[in-house]
């Protein structure tokens, strides 16, 4: 992929986010790994406003926060870099304010093994990061912390994170984790859920992995 086309790609993303009711005006944020660098959207950009040229270029093994383009990048740009310098599995991540993961994130709920699914995310949970505050370098290291082994994890008060192979995958984990917020919120409404055990999570991702070539796992019923 040319530097062109993944600044092309980071805007759809960040677009299909808000057509989903995922993310809202300015807030959340996309990056992608172009080579040796990261690629993030710009810090208080909306959506509908964000161009090409506003994506901003960082050097994945610079945590010094050097940056290029004509606006500033995201403030949370510390924690994609983290997750991209460390993670090199994980070449996209999203972060949003999706509805139910806040709303979890707020109550402090890591989301436990309440539907299969959950394997998708690299084990039988998403776990949930400590808080600090919006772009600090504690956030940072906690939220890396909470994504090394796994695709996603919840932010204490403030929101979700989902990181993937591409930008297809990741935002399809995104979709993912608000669904399974949204289905434990609701099973917390009537009294809680059952849990599925550890071995059958790890039956599940084993399925995961065979069912055919490249094939996501929602393709699996």
């Amino acid at each position: 992929m040319t530097e062109t086309d993944a600044r092309a790609e980071i805007i759809a993303a960040y677009r299909a986010l808000e057509a989903k009711g995922l993310n809202r005006g300015a807030s959340g944020n996309v990056s992608l790994r172009c080579g040796e660098y990261l690629l993030i959207t710009p810090t208080a950009v909306a959506f509908d406003a964000i161009t090409p040229e506003m994506i901003v270029r960082m050097r994945i093994d610079d945590a010094s926060g050097d940056w290029q383009g004509p606006k500033p990048p995201s403030s949370e740009w510390r924690f994609h870099r983290g997750i991209l310098a460390t993670r090199p599995d994980i070449n996209a991540v999203v972060h949003t304010h999706a509805p139910f993961c806040t709303i979890l994130a707020i109550a402090r709920k890591p989301i436990p093994a309440i539907h299969y699914m959950i394997a998708a995310f690299g084990g039988a949970d998403i776990p949930l990061a400590d808080y600090a505050r919006y772009g600090s370098e504690d956030l940072a290291k906690h939220v890396v912390a909470a994504m090394q082994s796994r695709n996603g994890c919840l932010m204490a008060n403030h929101g979700m994170v989902a990181g993937g192979h591409d930008l297809t995958r990741t935002l399809w984990l995104v979709d993912e984790l608000e669904a399974l917020a949204h289905q434990y919120y609701h099973a917390l409404a009537i009294g809680g859920g059952h849990m599925l055990s550890d071995a059958q999570i790890e039956e599940t991702a084993r399925a995961f992995s065979g069912y055919g070539v490249g094939a996501r796992p929602e393709t699996a019923a």
